[in-house]
């Protein structure tokens, strides 16, 4: 089972370094191989002494702790780890970031959404689930996120980072909760702010500086789908949809508060995107381009291109109503 040992062709291995990557074209083993070759190809494998079969059966389990959600699920986890690879190409991360750090965020992209079970932070509090109760109420979902990871990692059988003496493991560990606990929409706006504070005298030598530029680069990745080709991004916009509108309707059922966006009878798609392109996806983007302006053709132009598509498919569904 744990033979997933499909042979990238040299175009795949290029085409995983651009956000034009088509992630609807790959099967799971597919994936699986895709996420093997990243860890090996960045040099981790040799750096951290992994075992290769231990890192097939990491994936492989990873994989299975990801639930059939039509948006958080085992796809997106890929797609995220994908656009973060990009990204570390993109930006030449290898020559500015340690192995260390390239480690903490590959791993945290894969883990980012374990076991979400396809209702979101607001809905665990309000609903009192076992999960808010666990977790006093304080980022519920994405705690249960890293608490699923270090438990993988705690298993022998996939524990990656086996070899390890046990401080460059905790860091490592520390590290990867940090950002998976990053990913939470609710901290946006404090992280974001520590950011920009940053990026005028961004210093890659301060482990404070390079700390927040992490959790903005996974933060990036993790809601990045309209940086991709809009017959990449559309597919993806359906899914968080259907999965909204099962939230909503069963916060109607259960006599819960529905968020405008998440109910079937007010959202629209370009309603949906363009003021989560200007305000949340642009100004993060925008603050990561003055650091990495490389990435303004490639990222952030297809994001403002997304936000004009919008805008006039709003104006043409405006005159026809």
């Amino acid at each position: 089972r744990i033979l997933f040992c499909y042979l990238l062709s040299e175009e795949t291995r290029e085409a995983l370094k651009t956000p034009t990557f088509d992630v609807w074209d790959w099967e799971p083993n597919e994936m699986l191989s895709c996420l093997e070759f990243l860890f090996h190809e960045l040099g981790l494998v040799d750096e951290f002494h992994i075992n290769p079969i231990t890192l097939k059966r990491w994936l492989l389990a990873v994989q299975e702790h990801y639930r059939k959600n039509p948006f958080h699920n085992f796809r997106h986890c890929f797609c995220v780890t994908q656009m973060l690879y990009g990204m570390i190409h993109l930006c030449s991360l290898q020559e500015k970031l340690t192995r260390m750090d390239l480690t903490i965020l590959l791993v945290a992209a894969v883990c980012h959404d374990l076991d979400h079970p396809g209702f979101n932070n607001t809905y665990q509090i309000n609903a009192r689930t076992e999960l808010a109760l666990r977790y006093n109420d304080i980022s519920p979902l994405e705690n249960h996120h890293a608490a699923v990871a270090c438990k993988l990692l705690a298993q022998p059988h996939t524990n990656i980072f086996a070899s390890l003496e046990p401080d460059v493991t905790q860091k490592l560990r520390r590290g990867m909760v940090s950002l998976i606990l990053a990913t939470d929409m609710a901290r946006h706006g404090e992280i974001l702010k520590g950011f920009n504070e940053k990026t005028e005298s961004f210093d890659f030598n301060n482990p404070e500086h390079t700390g927040i530029l992490k959790m903005v680069l996974i933060k990036c990745c993790d809601i990045s789908n309209e940086v991709r080709p809009m017959s990449v991004a559309q597919p993806w916009l359906d899914c968080l949809l259907e999965e909204y509108f099962m939230q909503g309707d069963r916060e109607k059922r259960e006599g819960l508060p529905v968020a405008p966006f998440m109910d079937r009878e007010k959202v629209t798609k370009p309603g949906a995107q363009i003021g989560f392109i200007k305000h949340m996806l642009l100004p993060m983007f925008e603050a990561v381009m003055k650091i990495f302006p490389q990435i303004e053709p490639v990222m952030v132009q297809p994001l403002r291109d997304a936000y004009d598509y919008y805008m006039s498919e709003q104006q043409v569904s405006r005159l026809t109503t």
